[in-house]
Parts: C-alpha cells; structure tokens; sequence
C-alpha cells in the first residue's frame, strides 16, 4: 500500500479508539499525540502537524456529535476530515474533452521520472480509449528519446522527437502537423540537475509555442518537504497546473511531500503507486486518505475497474456468474481483466471493510501466483476444453500439464475450485430467489462498510 508506515501508525491509532469504553479528553490527547507521531515520522511540516492536532482536539470536545454517529465514530470521522483538508482538497481531475489535441507538457528535474511518467500517462489515457502521442523535446540527457520510444512501444503509442536539432521548439515545430491528429499529446522535456534560469527560459520559450493546456510538475516524493520549494519555484516560473507526485509507494517521506504541495495551493493531478507501467493513480483526497485509514477507495476502485473491463462485457459476464452458468474461458477473461486492476494487495487497500483488515500479504501474493499458474493452464486447453471442462479428464489432464509445465495437481484444483464456485453461485441464487434479491443482499453487505465516506 502507499505509505504502508503511515496508514498503519493512523490505523492503529484509530483501532485503540474503536477498543475504548467512553471517549473523554484523556482519550482524545492521546489520539492527537499518536496522531502528531505518525504525520512527523512522515516528514510533515512540525507547524502544520501541532496545528491538525489543535484542530482534531477542539473539534472533538467542542461539537456534538450528530444522531446518527456515536462518539467514537465522529471522533474518527473528524480525524478523517482534518487529514483530508491538510493534503488538500484541490480539483484532481483533468478534462480532455475540451479541446483536441489536448497538450500535457511534463517539467521538472533530473531523476524524478518525467520520462516514465510520460509513459504511465500515454497507457493512463490510451486505456481510457484516447488516441495519445508522445514527444520528446529533451535535449540534455542522451537516452531520453530512446527510453521514450521504448515505453512508447509498451503502451502501444506512436512517440515523436529528433534531439540532433538542438532545440525544443524546433523538434515540437518538426512534427506539429503530424500531431494534430491524436486527442491527447503529452511533452516530455528536459531537466537539470537544479533549478536555474536557464531551465525555465527553455520550458518557457515551448510553452510559448504549443500553449499546453496543462503543465504537470513531475516530483519524486522522496524529497519530502523540499517538495514546497520545488513546487513554489516552477509554479511561480512555469504556471504549472498540477503535480505528479512518483515513487509513493516506496518512501516514508511521502506524507511531507504530499502536504507540502497542499501548501503551495497546486493540486495533486496523479500520484504513481509502483514500477509498472499501470501503476499510475488520479489523486483523490478523500479516497487516499480513506485507504491511510483502512476505510477502503470505492470511487478509485471503480475508476480501475471501468478502464479495465468493457461495460457490456462485464454486464453480461455478470449475469452469467449469477446465473452460475460461466465456463473456464469466462473465468479466463475475468482474471486477464482483473489482472489489469492491478494486485490483489492494492485491490484489497481500496476496498471497504476489507483494506484495514490484517490480511497477509504472502497469502495474498500466494494467490496471485497460483492464478498465474491457472493462466497457465488454461492456455494449453482447447477451446473446446475451456467451454465444456468436464471434458477433462484421462490423458487430457496429462496433456494439459505437460504443455503447461505445472504440477496435474494444481490443474485437479483448479477444476474442483472451479466446480465450487459454480456450485455456490446457484446455491446463492436458490436462497435470493431471483437475481435482483441477490444483489440486493450484497449491496446490505457492503452498507455497513461506507459510514465514514
């Protein structure tokens, strides 16, 4: 998860709340003090983390709580409010509609990933049905274009750029025609190795010329709270609109960054959770904090989850799972589509009930890999196979094996499991009735799990 140490130094806090009898003001001095610790283990501005902790305490013996909360529930949902208002509540989303092409020129220094964030946005929109190119403007650093035209490759994506002509305006210029035929652009430009004039001279002499329409500042989250000087500096230069904050996932320092950039009043467009090329979110207050608190990111989840499956597609494998009537090459598509959500340790993080539960992350890593020995398999079956599994049995589930390289046992699994799930979906259906009674005693399921949203 982002910030692993963070959400489990706030979950922890908020567990002892959950655990108490009575809330009073020794108990809520020492969720603020538990509080203050995690943000300033994080890097978070001391001024601003004695000022979130005044403001969680006056709230919390100061205003009445509401009918439909107890006490401890509004004393969560205020820590919950505060953290959201200290990380901003700045617009994150961008809109590409309005113009075709829709220019993003990416700024910032060396070493922060502008180049592979340039590719986590082409595959971020490509897969969102955009048609995107990918240009590069980098002059400076030898392997720009060719690392560009490699990830440019991975996404599928067409990517342009000449570095021998020396100059960014010239290489944009070399290709302008050609570019307006894509609805989405994006400019990866060069760096330094600090701020300089020399820097903004050139990314304000293109920016003169193809009038971006947003001008995204690449930062690593690493540099924690020096993120506020970066941000002021090339906000005040550049007119940048937004930030993409990298390498989240792997940095304790995150929290400093992230609330820095609130500071400076530029909003957090995206922020990159991993190395995949995936691996690339819209940044959402309260869904992040939500996920810092075990409370779960339903509208992230979603957002993956459309971009991932065909909406007629997932409406009538939905139906057919119901109905239990789904075959091995219906289970195929779904975990292919599933895969492209990303890992079950980041699903699980955006899930309401489930992303503050203590769930190992070896067992879940246990199941991803035996849903990848699934794949396996499944590709050495026969259409006919995937169709009918009963079909396998005898040699079949020696051919199987062999042409799979996995174990026979893990294929007589796979059909049990298979089997099961079958067996269950219209056992369920049998007690719900219909299928809309189902759904309904799913969604009652997941109510209890949204209180604090």
């Amino acid at each position: 998860m982002v910030l692993d140490k963070l959400g489990e130094s706030l979950r922890n806090s908020l567990n002892k709340i959950k655990n108490t009898m009575f809330v009073d003001e020794k108990v809520v001095n020492e969720l603020v003090k538990e509080i203050q610790r995690a943000l300033i283990q994080a890097d978070v501005n001391v001024k601003l983390v004695f000022t979130i902790g005044k403001k969680i305490k006056e709230r919390a013996l100061q205003e009445k709580a509401p009918i439909s909360l107890s006490k401890k529930e509004f004393l969560i949902n205020i820590v919950y409010e505060e953290l959201v208002s200290l990380i901003g509540q700045g617009d994150s989303s961008i809109d590409t509609s309005k113009k075709k092409p829709f220019t993003i020129m990416l700024v910032g220094l060396f070493g922060n990933g502008k180049t592979t964030t340039a590719g986590k946005l082409a595959n971020y929109f490509k897969t969102r049905s955009q048609k995107v190119a990918l240009i590069s403007t980098d002059t400076w650093r030898p392997a720009a274009f060719t690392q560009l035209q490699q990830l440019g490759k991975q996404v599928k994506v067409d990517v342009f750029g000449k570095p021998e002509l020396g100059d960014p305006v010239k290489i944009y210029k070399e290709y302008e025609k050609e570019l307006q035929k894509y609805d989405i652009i994006i400019v990866d430009t060069a760096g330094r190795d600090a701020l300089n004039e020399e820097l903004f001279e050139e990314l304000n002499n293109i920016n003169k010329h193809i009038h971006a329409d947003e001008t995204l500042l690449v930062l690593n989250a690493d540099i924690g709270q020096s993120a506020e000087k970066q941000a002021k500096a090339f906000h005040d230069t550049c007119h940048v609109t937004g930030v993409v904050m990298t390498k989240l996932d792997g940095t304790a320092r995150g929290g400093g960054s992230l609330v820095a950039c609130a500071v400076t009043q530029t909003p957090i467009k995206f922020i990159g959770v991993g190395e995949k090329i995936d691996a690339l979110e819209t940044f959402k207050p309260k869904g992040f904090v939500g996920r810092l608190l075990g409370m779960g990111d339903l509208e992230s989840l979603l957002e993956k989850a459309q971009a991932a499956f065909d909406e007629q597609d997932a409406e009538d494998m939905g139906k057919k799972f119901l109905k239990g009537d789904f075959n091995l090459l219906d289970l195929y598509t779904q975990m292919s589509s599933m895969k492209k959500m990303g890992s079950l340790t980041k699903l699980i993080d955006m899930i309401p009930g489930l992303s503050g539960a203590n769930i190992s992350k070896d067992m879940l890593r246990g199941q991803e890999e035996k849903m990848e020995n699934w794949k396996f398999l499944m590709n050495s079956m026969t259409k006919k196979e995937l169709e009918d599994p009963d079909l396998i049995r005898g040699s079949r589930l020696d051919r199987i094996s062999e042409g799979s390289g996995q174990d026979v046992r893990d294929l007589r699994l796979l059909l049990k499991q298979y089997k099961q799930s079958k067996k269950m979906m219209k056992m369920m259906k049998g007690a719900t009735g219909t299928e809309k009674d189902m759904q309904k005693m799913m969604q009652k399921m997941n109510q209890k799990n949204v209180k604090f949203r």
